[in-house]
């Protein structure tokens, strides 16, 4: 369920309930380059894929031992946790990137494989333009992760940028939409921020979330709360 949205143009691309895609991301690219339309789901998505010649994989081979564990613990335990780092490896496969170029322009994009145990047919918040993902050259962009349902009824990409609309970092954005977000539906999320003005917004409400940027030759990552780590890229 991957997303890429332009924040010069507003253009983006989406595809969803698709099966065996090598390369998600590009493919989304070319819904929102090639077609009118936004957003291609299941069937009619691998036909276009198949169309312009997107690599595909064979099937099942993108399921992994981690994976059918964590399923198999999901039906033991009727677990529907969106946390990472417990005994259940391979719960959680959001990636998304935010980018801010010299010229000043913005994109984000998004992927992820869902949740443990989700309906045949089920899509998530990360192809949902505003609340997965969302890219505005005039303010920032953000890529969010998390529990997709709460994602999508709070729309948490849009509200970090109204939040930088209205006056805040993007730290302080990203903090007080996820907060806000949390509280209200009571379950969490995280998010990567970067504002047009080349700010940082990391922040996350679960226990942990993996993230990284670069600036300069300076690479800060971290997973747990209120940790970076920084290597410099060039001496290394």
């Amino acid at each position: 369920m991957p997303v890429l949205w332009v924040g010069s143009t507003l253009s983006a691309g989406a595809v969803t309930v698709v099966k065996d895609i090598a390369h998600p991301i590009s493919l989304a690219r070319l819904v929102m380059e090639k077609t009118p339309h936004l957003l291609l789901a299941g069937a009619g998505a691998n036909r276009f894929a198949k169309e312009q010649g997107i690599p595909t994989v064979p099937s099942g081979s993108l399921v992994t031992k981690y994976a059918q564990m964590a399923l198999e613990q999901f039906k033991a335990k009727n677990d529907d946790r969106t946390e990472i780092g417990h005994s259940n490896p391979g719960e959680v496969g959001t990636v998304g990137a935010v980018a801010f170029d010299l010229n000043g322009n913005l994109a984000a994009a998004t992927s992820t494989g869902g949740i443990n145990g989700k309906m045949v047919g089920r899509s998530s918040d990360t192809c949902m333009i505003g609340s997965g993902t969302y890219a505005d050259d005039n303010f920032g962009a953000v890529s969010t992760t998390g529990h997709g349902e709460t994602i999508a009824k709070y729309c948490l990409a849009h509200a970090i940028i109204r939040n930088i609309e209205n006056g805040k970092n993007a730290q302080t954005a990203t903090e007080d939409a996820l907060k806000r977000m949390t509280q209200i539906l009571k379950n969490t999320a995280g998010a990567i921020t970067i504002s047009n003005k080349g700010e940082i917004g990391i922040y996350f409400t679960s226990k942990r979330m993996a993230w990284a940027y670069q600036t300069g030759h300076d690479l800060h990552y971290g997973i747990e709360h209120e940790e970076d780590n920084i290597v410099d890229t060039f001496k290394n």
